[in-house]
């Protein structure tokens, strides 16, 4: 499998091999919603809460006498049907994170990278060679690319901080490291957009996880 390298100008620059293992897999979507599912749950802060009845501030006295009143039978004013009471199996403070397998969460990232490969939605592009750097080239760099917005771009390690801070205060752009690619970020945007330095990393990378080996053998 071969991909063109993009120049910033939009021209080729070269090819790329694309290993099969990692974007040449099967589709596979209840995979990704697996995982996208994971990565929220785990970005959910928990803190939602309700008072219980030892917590709710009141008498603890009975309102009134068990039997003669022809009302009906209470022990504390601080019980859930008075007003300003305590509230019965609400939510506390927990965590919503849980274990998921790493051969899924890594099979879930090869295909979201393969669906973009499908899609037409994925570009090489030599980013370092033009030192792109200001906010202004990078937004310009982009409408020649054809992709004014709603992209994530996936640099090497170290080498996206400088797109990083260029697409700091451009709308629905994300810039991430090779190594925080995740499926989430990646289907939540049109448009994919890696370096070639990025792509050897991440197929070094995810070539050696336990389901590429699996499909290898």
């Amino acid at each position: 499998m071969k991909i063109n390298i993009m120049n910033v100008d939009n021209t080729v620059k070269g090819e790329l091999e694309l290993s099969p293992d990692v974007f040449g897999r099967e589709i596979r979507p209840d995979i990704i919603s697996r995982v996208i599912a994971w990565q929220l749950a785990k970005r959910r802060a928990g803190t939602h809460s309700t008072k219980g009845i030892s917590e709710v501030s009141g008498t603890t006295r009975k309102p009134y006498k068990q039997k003669g009143t022809g009302r009906a039978r209470h022990g504390s004013l601080r019980s859930p049907q008075f007003r300003k009471g305590a509230v019965i199996f609400g939510p506390v403070v927990r965590s919503h994170e849980y274990d998921l397998q790493k051969k899924v969460r890594t099979l879930g990232l090869m295909s979201a990278l393969s669906a973009k490969l499908l899609e037409n939605n994925l570009l090489v592009v030599d980013f370092v060679a033009a030192n792109v750097s200001k906010t202004k080239q990078f937004k310009d760099v982009l409408k020649t690319l054809g992709v004014p917005g709603d992209v994530l771009i996936l640099g090497a390690d170290g080498q996206h901080l400088a797109l990083q801070k260029a697409a700091s205060n451009l709308f629905n752009i994300d810039v991430l490291p090779q190594i925080g690619s995740n499926v989430y970020d990646i289907m939540r945007r049109t448009k994919l957009i890696v370096t070639p330095e990025a792509i050897q990393q991440l197929q070094g990378r995810l070539v050696k996880s336990p389901s590429a080996e699996k499909r290898s053998s």
